[in-house]
């Protein structure tokens, strides 16, 4: 059974920084892309980053620059660095993994396309 589990969401300040974690057992997590999206309220599920299993990564307009994805095979965890964070990035971080693709941004997370999420976390910023 596949479970992702993240962790460190919180609040923090505008300016400050948050990185986030996601640990999953239950498949072959070194040859799976992974990546992160968020859900603001009112806003729609966004894509915000994605590893590929060789390493590759991408970024969504709304976090380049500011945003950092890395994983760690060895850990099976995948993370978002989150610096220079602003209120608007206020919203829940959901991890996922194995996507058939990488949509930019539908209704509502977690949607069906992809089968594995994590729970999310709460990511609140404060001006």
């Amino acid at each position: 059974e596949v479970h992702l589990v993240e962790s460190g969401g919180g609040s923090v300040q505008a300016g400050g920084s948050r990185r986030l974690s996601c640990t999953a057992s239950g498949f072959s997590f070194d040859e799976t892309d992974l990546g992160w999206y968020r859900q603001a309220p009112g806003n729609e599920c966004e894509l915000v980053s994605t590893i590929s299993s060789d390493g590759s990564t991408y970024y969504a307009y709304s976090g380049k620059g500011r945003f950092t994805i890395s994983r760690d095979n060895a850990k099976n965890t995948v993370y978002l660095q989150m610096n220079s964070l602003k209120p608007e990035d206020t919203a829940v971080y959901y991890c996922v993994a194995d996507p058939p693709e990488w949509l930019r941004s539908v209704g509502s997370c977690p949607f069906v396309t992809i089968r594995y999420w994590g729970q999310g976390t709460q990511v609140t910023v404060s001006s």
